[in-house]
């Protein structure tokens, strides 16, 4: 498992690992079943504050990415929620959307960076 943290950002560390572990799921770094190092483990590896690396494992089950237990660890575990997702895409879509129109990006821009972007995360197939 790779995981890179920039420490200069202003994005804070547990929401960066849980930005990488969920695209490494969505890139199929990481699969269904697959355990994740544990805490202390993943910690050491990146030089950061287990409770860092605790916090991002709670806020990935929260969200349907991973299941905690206290024999396994933290498995990649995804929940079949399609309709939440859809609804959490939706609120953090309106905003970014809002942010560029207001910078006057076009729809035909904002169609073309999210094709793009699918594509780079499915490897180009239509899922």
């Amino acid at each position: 498992m790779y995981i890179e943290i920039d420490f200069e950002s202003d994005e804070a560390i547990y929401l960066q690992l849980r930005n990488q572990i969920v695209l490494g799921i969505a890139t199929n770094q990481y699969r269904e079943g697959e355990s994740l190092p544990s805490v202390r483990q993943l910690a050491e590896s990146i030089g950061i504050n287990m409770h860092t690396v605790n916090k991002a494992y709670h806020v990935l089950r929260q969200e349907g990415f991973i299941r905690l237990d206290r024999r396994n660890g933290a498995v990649i575990f995804l929940e079949e929620d399609k309709s939440h997702a859809v609804r959490e895409m939706q609120e953090t879509l309106q905003m970014m959307l809002a942010k560029a129109v207001c910078k006057n990006v076009s729809r035909g821009e904002v169609h073309e960076l999210v094709d793009e972007i699918y594509d780079r995360l499915t490897g180009g197939t239509n899922a």
